[in-house]
């Protein structure tokens, strides 16, 4: 579990919008990696690489809080282009403008969720902000077969009024 010393850790930010081309996963969580593997196709089919576009995911709900069917999980990159009609089912959202607090989170997915849980149920009460009408979102800054897994590097934002 993080440490308290971690709330001198998260940054408040204020972020652009942000186009995105967005993989809707639906369904159960175990099936993600096949969906993963769908979007990474469409990704290089379309000159997307991660170095030169950032790659985010939005978490609609907790796992373990839900049931498999009703599982939503969006893979995103961010784009400067239209979204044409594929069949890989690839659609344009925004990641909206506003404050965010960012928390970085260093290593394995296995550990991901505890540092989410973090920022709503320690950091989130006590630092007086209110969260606001869009999920937690994650940009993942290195990752996995650029850097071993526990080398991996993800931002966590949680959009704050």
């Amino acid at each position: 579990m993080p440490s308290k010393l971690q709330a001198r850790q998260i940054r408040l930010v204020d972020v652009e919008e942000i186009p995105i081309a967005v993989f809707e996963h639906r369904g159960d969580p175990n099936l993600l990696g096949d969906s993963i593997r769908q979007f990474i196709e469409w990704r290089k089919q379309r000159h997307l690489p991660h170095g030169r576009h950032a790659t985010f995911n939005i978490l609609y709900d907790d796992p373990c809080e839900v049931a498999p069917s009703s599982y939503r999980f969006d893979l995103c990159v961010a784009i400067d282009q239209a979204i044409e009609d594929n069949s890989f089912g690839i659609v344009s959202k925004t990641i909206p403008a506003g404050r965010c607090a960012v928390l970085r989170h260093v290593g394995s997915d296995d550990t991901l969720g505890q540092s989410v849980a973090y920022l709503y149920s320690e950091w989130l009460p006590q630092s007086g902000e209110e969260s606001r009408n869009f999920p937690v979102y994650l940009q993942r800054v290195c990752f996995f077969p650029d850097v071993p897994e526990h080398e991996a590097i993800v931002d966590i934002f949680l959009p704050i009024r």
